[in-house]
């Protein structure tokens, strides 16, 4: 599914419960992520209904490594030669997208959350077993407006994994939360405000203690990795995923 201006300007791909991001302005675009393997025709599809081509994308930024958001990463330098920025600590995980080590094991725990079941069954489907790794990639800068099309900020929000990074888009009342906040958690099926599971999560005290940086963004519009956009303001995202707690 594509779903033009979740808030202003930024256009979501959504795919077997994985989303990435399209960020416009008149200097270009910037994805933001880059989900699974099967939604590069979707990314085409965005680009044809914009008109816009490959060569306006002036970045991927990755908000971290795991292999449903580096997805189609490596396709997208090497056929349209486009940078790939991410953390530094998740520059290791980003070329090898399986090499992390969860709380939890992560292939056991879906057998006590069967809601999980087909949610993961459609990521496999959709290519999420067979993610090849981007090594080139540049280390994202923290703390200050990205040099790229939307500039956004991006904030360190450890926990979920080392580097993961959040993006707020100020001017456009937005955040990007990646999976420091999502709406919906692929390893439990439930929906709402919350942390990833500890079966995919590195250190789930360190994400929640990041939620406040998600809150500090003030942000009306909160659009995470997966699930759908929150429109309720990122305050009131985060205070519901503190009660949701760590699971």
């Amino acid at each position: 599914m594509i779903t033009p201006n979740v808030a202003d300007g930024i256009h979501l791909i959504t795919h077997a419960h994985v989303n990435c991001y399209l960020v416009e302005d008149q200097d270009g675009l910037t994805l933001v992520d880059a989900g699974l393997p099967s939604m590069w025709s979707m990314l085409l599809e965005l680009l044809e209904d914009r008109g816009r081509q490959p060569e306006d994308i002036k970045a991927l930024v990755l908000t971290h490594g795991h292999f449903d958001h580096v997805g189609f990463a490596l396709r997208a330098r090497r056929e349209w030669n486009i940078p790939v920025l991410v953390h530094p600590r998740d520059a290791h995980l980003a070329a090898h997208p399986y090499s992390y080590k969860p709380q939890r094991n992560r292939f056991l725990y879906p057998l006590s959350h069967p809601r999980s079941m087909p949610l993961l069954g459609r990521m496999a489907a959709a290519g999420a077993l067979a993610v090849k790794g981007v090594s080139s990639t540049r280390p994202l800068p923290i703390g200050a407006a990205l040099p790229v099309p939307g500039s956004p900020t991006v904030v360190h929000t450890p926990g979920h994994t080392d580097g993961h990074c959040i993006l707020h888009f100020a001017d456009r009342d937005a955040v990007l939360s990646g999976d420091a906040l999502v709406t919906l958690d692929p390893y439990t099926g439930k929906a709402g405000p919350q942390i990833v599971a500890s079966a995919a999560t590195k250190d789930t005290k360190q994400a929640l203690a990041s939620l406040e940086a998600v809150a500090a963004t003030g942000a009306a519009t909160v659009l995470s990795g997966h699930g759908e956009p929150w429109t309720q303001g990122a305050g009131a995202a985060v205070s519901h995923a503190l009660t949701v707690g760590a699971h």
